[in-house]
């Protein structure tokens, strides 16, 4: 165990355990009739959820590493990207093949008619090339072009949200019905979209050392004794 321990981290431990008992309990709640009355639609949902959570994920461990200074969040980010990207795969599989049966004639008219799925097709689209040159060969290879392919991000992060919100229910504007859920995912990103521009990385940065500046000036700072 202790062997285990000094080559995985807890935290990438915990990670994979997260990212693979999702899908094995998705797949044992199939197979035994314990999801929704709609099970496909329940499948559909909630991988396409996993992967708005692990996209969210990954984009917080460079803000998060900003601001506590956890560079171990740097090495899991390729992790997360890529279980967001199974997520959405298996997502879309679903779509194709258990709820309309690869019939594509019905698939591409119903992509044309719902924005939502136009969304979803962009992103899916977005995330291919993201994902297959998330190796370490892919960034030796693309050298500058990596880092300007990786920067799509910032376009498929908010489509993936637009596309959650409009496969809810309810009223954007009055805040009503099934949107609240995807409006806080929605806000999160753009938080996080915000925190990974690099003006404003340096700016937390600067402030983060002099708070701990002033701090450790603080608690080194003779105690005066009493007279």
């Amino acid at each position: 165990m202790k062997k285990f321990f000094t080559r995985f981290t807890p935290l990438q431990v915990a990670m994979h355990i997260y990212g693979w008992s999702t899908l094995v309990i998705l797949i044992f709640q199939f197979f035994t009739n314990n999801l929704t009355a709609n099970p496909i639609q329940a499948l559909e949902q909630r991988t396409g959820r996993q992967a708005l959570v692990f996209l969210v994920l990954s984009l917080a461990c460079t803000p998060l590493n900003t601001l506590f200074k956890w560079s171990e969040l740097l090495k899991r980010r390729r992790a997360l990207g890529l279980y967001a990207f199974m997520y959405a795969t298996i997502h879309v599989l679903i779509y194709l093949d258990l709820d309309y049966g690869l019939a594509w004639s019905f698939i591409v008219r119903d992509v044309f008619e719902k924005p939502r799925l136009i969304a979803g097709l962009i992103a899916i689209l977005i995330m291919i090339p993201l994902a297959w040159t998330s190796f370490d060969i892919w960034k030796k290879r693309l050298g500058k072009n990596w880092k300007r392919l990786h920067q799509s991000i910032y376009i498929l992060a908010p489509i993936v949200i637009l596309h959650y919100i409009w496969s809810k229910k309810g009223n954007l504007f009055a805040l009503q019905g099934e949107i609240i859920r995807p409006l806080i995912y929605g806000l999160i990103v753009v938080l996080l979209l915000i925190f990974r521009i690099p003006f404003v990385r340096k700016f937390i940065a600067s402030l983060r050392d002099r708070v701990l500046a002033l701090f450790r000036k603080r608690t080194l700072q003779p105690k005066t004794t009493p007279q």
